[in-house]
């Protein structure tokens, strides 16, 4: 009797054992790391990927280079878009021709690289970026074509291999779609079109590795988050917030490029709250970084929301196809940091108007160690907070000359953000509004009423006048008068 109620027992549990782990045998499989390419060719009329939405110059290359007997594809994010139903910013290339075999095939070309040998293919102002299918790095290749740092991150990538090491090479799954322009088939390596319909993002690979390899892969899934709106596989999310100390290692250039595209995307707001959470903006903005936390600390809330207003209007712009610039999105950044040097300087004694600049060429060269601000943006930036002052004082001898300044629209657009965003500024943004909308005697009326309210000008920065010392001969001659 035991023995037998022993023996169903076992088949009992066995059997709930073998059912939960077929149960989970796919997301168990998925939550590991893809090493290994799987290929699925997906047919013209199993996927939504038409030649329509393909930019001509781009089928024009590829199918060049098919006919001279070169496999070529469109591959990464422009087909990861078409599967989403956007509109791709601009097609790139994978190709088995070497870069120098492209470059001769194109005379409309330009061989571009040392890190990563590429082909630019131009048409116009319209350009096609053509890469030459990439391998590992497991065997050695001479410093020429492989070479990493000591930290594992890739100095130099022109190792070339197969259609299928390439696949391996990228970083997601969703950017590892190929599109074949001669039966129009996608081809999959690593299950990225599954991935595309449940929104999740996972890197391709180990990822401490990957992100070790190149640690702007961490920014480069927080964008792609936030633009996509995809979750990140477990696996791809959990180290993130280990290793953001590695991109200090990565050129400060490069980091300025990478700002623009996770900002000035028409996502900044949420890729701005991303980078908070995973602990990836205090590496690209620590000056920023730590004013902020301070002033969250101290329940000053408007400078927070100075930044958040800055980019909801950026993500605005860019989504009305406006033009942005990236002064204005460094101004309102690094104005917690500037304002707050600036107050420290005041307090030692320095006169308001030397403080902020002294502040503003601090900040701006210190953040230029972590993100090389080109001089034309950061001079703006400059031009943008000396206005603040006098946008502020609202002196009538200077209103005109303010309306004509070149950077004035950026500088009062700056100004009604830093109201929106709650701090006390007298009504100076709406007054700025007010004058613009009047005609040339309208706005004599607006500033002779300034002028005869004294100006904006507080009571404490009016001078004194002193008293003239009586000179000798005067003294004496008052004297004289007294006696007699």
């Amino acid at each position: 009797m035991f023995s037998y109620t022993t023996a169903i027992a076992v088949m009992v549990l066995g059997g709930t054992l073998i059912f939960w782990l077929m149960r989970n045998r796919n997301q168990t499989k998925r939550s590991q790391p893809i090493l290994d390419p799987e290929k699925t060719i997906i047919p013209r009329d199993k996927h939504p990927v038409s030649r329509r939405n393909i930019s001509d110059n781009a089928l024009k290359v590829i199918n060049r280079l098919n006919s001279q007997g070169y496999e070529a594809y469109l591959v990464g994010g422009c087909i990861r878009d078409l599967y989403l139903d956007l509109h791709p910013k601009d097609f790139d290339v994978a190709t088995n021709a070497s870069p120098e075999d492209v470059r001769r095939l194109f005379r409309n070309s330009r061989l571009i690289g040392r890190r990563f040998k590429l082909v630019h293919v131009l048409f116009g102002r319209d350009m096609i970026e053509v890469a030459t299918f990439r391998a590992n790095h497991e065997q050695h290749h001479g410093q020429e074509k492989s070479r990493h740092s000591d930290s594992g991150r890739i100095l130099r990538d022109n190792v070339y291999g197969t259609m299928e090491d390439d696949a391996m090479r990228r970083d997601f799954t969703v950017n590892a779609l190929y599109y074949d322009g001669r039966d129009f088939s996608v081809v999959d390596f690593c299950n990225g079109v599954e991935d595309i319909r449940t929104g999740t993002l996972r890197l391709i690979g180990d990822p401490v590795t990957r992100y070790h390899e190149d640690p702007v892969r961490m920014l480069r899934a927080v964008r792609f988050a936030a633009k996509l709106n995809f979750t990140m596989a477990p696996e791809t999310e959990q180290p993130i917030n280990e290793l953001g100390q590695l991109l200090r290692d990565i050129p400060s250039a490069r980091l300025f490029d990478e700002v623009l595209k996770l900002l000035q995307s028409g996502h900044g707001v949420k890729t701005f709250e991303l980078l908070r959470e995973y602990q990836l903006f205090a590496p690209l903005f620590p000056a920023t970084d730590h004013a902020l936390n301070e002033a969250l600390n101290e329940q000053d809330k408007h400078v927070y929301a100075l930044i958040i207003e800055s980019l909801k209007s950026t993500d605005r712009r860019v989504k009305q196809n406006r033009p942005v610039t990236p002064a204005f999105l460094f101004a309102a950044l690094l104005w917690p940091p500037m304002r707050r040097l600036a107050k420290e300087l005041i307090d030692q004694g320095m006169p308001p108007v030397p403080a902020f600049q002294q502040a503003s060429m601090t900040v701006i060269t210190n953040q230029c160690n972590h993100t090389a601000i080109p001089r034309r943006f950061s001079m703006m930036v400059r031009d943008i907070w000396d206005l603040q002052i006098r946008l502020e004082r609202r002196q009538p001898k200077l209103i005109e000359s303010l309306l004509e300044h070149p950077k004035f629209r950026a500088a009062y657009d700056f100004l009604v953000l830093r109201e929106q965003s709650g701090e006390n500024l007298s009504a100076a943004g709406q007054w700025w509004t007010e004058i613009q909308e009047l005609d040339e005697h309208g706005r004599h009326a607006m500033i002779k009423s300034l002028s005869s309210h004294g100006g904006q000008k507080k009571q404490g920065n009016k001078r004194r006048r002193r008293r003239r010392k009586p000179r000798s001969d005067d003294a004496a001659s008052n004297n004289q008068s007294g006696d007699s």
